[in-house]
């Protein structure tokens, strides 16, 4: 059976863990904090497009990034709970889950609109990789060994 990487890498990794939680909260709530934003994104993209559209699209856009972030949330909360009963499997759950967040976060910053733009509003795409990095970091200390 394969242990846990060292007591000392596996509290800052659960450090790590809370800080990528806590971005992954700022990062959903965000979507809500800056509606204008986002509204403004939409409405550059398509200028034909009247009041009523734009929020409805708005209001998709916070959906999805809400559902994003309540999965994000889940995943961080689970893998903690699985890295403090101290299964090895923990490493394999957080490297799973960072590669599903770091596919989630390249589709935010990429994935084209049918107006030829990117849909989702610049920052609001770039908030979804900020937990990645911190996901990397936690795999990581995950992996690491004693030595």
């Amino acid at each position: 059976m394969t242990t846990l990487a060292t007591q000392p890498n596996k509290q800052v990794a659960l450090a790590t863990m809370y800080v990528g939680a806590g971005l992954t909260v700022i990062a959903t709530l965000f979507a809500f904090i800056d509606r204008a934003g986002l509204a403004g994104h939409i409405r550059a993209g398509y200028p034909a497009y009247g009041p009523g559209e734009i929020d409805s699209a708005v209001t998709a856009y916070t959906v999805i990034l809400s559902v994003v972030g309540v999965l994000g949330l889940l995943g961080w909360l689970g893998t903690v709970w699985v890295v403090r009963i101290g299964k090895g499997r923990a490493r394999w759950l957080a490297s799973g889950l960072f590669v599903i967040a770091g596919c989630v976060a390249l589709a935010a910053l990429t994935v084209q609109d049918t107006n030829g733009e990117v849909g989702l509003a610049p920052l609001l795409g770039w908030l979804q990789v900020l937990p990645c990095v911190v996901g990397l970091a936690a795999v990581v200390l995950l992996w690491r060994r004693a030595g």
